[in-house]
């Protein structure tokens, strides 16, 4: 009887393939599973940072405890941006949201998609943006505190230079409405 050594090789080729797969696999996860945890990080602290300016807290302090909060689950020292805007509901026709205030603590490029105050950095007009829940729920003459979270999110793992940069977004947002 004759043993075939022509197939030798094959299983060492097919665990390769197979390793290759499964290591992209688990670095897909960790990032993923990394991502998702700083998401719901920045969920809690833009809650947190609202109900804090909510009970009075100017919007600056609130933004600098957002950011010491944040300790080491998020680097905002480094990578983040935190604002915090109020908005009150003036009872005008026209525009009848208002930026009434507004803080931050930023340490990379970013601007608040609810509005500014006008005439500070810039800025032309205070009107203010809101989801439509949050705009219908504020009465005339009430105010709402908005605390948004930008976040720069660098992956561990090489996996993006195999799948491409476009998987996971590079910048993370969380806002909250109190």
């Amino acid at each position: 009887m004759r043993i075939n050594t022509e197939d030798s090789g094959q299983a060492l080729i097919e665990l390769a393939l197979a390793a290759a797969i499964l290591c992209l696999f688990v670095f897909g996860i960790v990032d993923f599973g990394r991502a998702v945890y700083d998401v719901e990080v920045m969920q809690n602290l833009a809650g947190e940072g609202s109900s804090m300016a909510s009970r009075g807290v100017a919007p600056l302090k609130t933004a600098q405890t957002v950011v010491s909060y944040a300790g080491q689950d998020l680097s905002m020292s480094t990578m983040g941006c935190v604002i915090v805007t109020a908005v009150t509901n003036t009872g005008s026709v026209n525009n009848p949201l208002q930026v009434t205030g507004q803080g931050s603590v930023c340490n990379i490029a970013a601007s608040s998609k609810v509005g500014c105050v006008k005439g500070v950095s810039g800025c032309a007009s205070s009107n203010a943006t809101l989801p439509a829940e949050a705009s219908a729920a504020l009465q005339a003459n009430q105010s709402l505190y908005v605390t948004e979270i930008f976040y720069t999110y660098n992956t561990i793992t090489p996996v993006m230079n195999v799948l491409g940069s476009n998987v996971l977004p590079g910048q993370l947002y969380g806002a909250a409405y109190y």
